[in-house]
């Protein structure tokens, strides 16, 4: 049985959890790694995706992350996420209708600061998109 360990997930807006957990799965920019107790130390950037937290209760949580760090230490490990959205707060449906509205707006953009932002909007859409399609 894994032993826990002190893991925070923090955004700008806000700390999203400060727990005990089981284990991390990190959506690393050189590829997915997991974090269990005693990990060695590292830090390591993140790329968009999933990362799966196993509480201390046994339970999957799962959080759409973009962009980052994951710092593992010896007493436990921190992300410091871009942006970090809990899995439950984002649906499909709203997801896809946003995509469609944003790809609308880079359509219809009048000129290149326009086209640019609405670009920018939709790529992230779409990366929250992929992700959801993954979990």
């Amino acid at each position: 049985m894994a032993q826990p360990f002190q893991f925070e997930l923090v955004s700008p807006e806000r700390l999203l959890l400060s727990d005990k957990v089981l284990e991390v799965t990190v959506p690393g920019s050189e590829g997915e790694f997991g974090v269990l107790k005693d990990h060695s130390p590292f830090m390591a950037t993140m790329r968009p995706g999933l990362l799966k937290v196993r509480t201390g209760e046994g339970k999957l949580v799962e959080y759409f992350v973009r962009g980052g760090f994951a710092d593992v230490s010896t007493s436990g490990l921190t992300v410091l996420a871009e942006q970090a959205i809990p899995v439950t707060e984002l649906k499909a449906d709203v997801i896809a209708q946003q995509v469609q509205d944003a790809r609308e707006d880079v359509a219809d953009a009048r000129d290149d600061e326009a086209r640019t932002k609405a670009e920018a909007t939709l790529a992230q859409l779409i990366e929250i998109q992929t992700a959801l399609k993954a979990a």
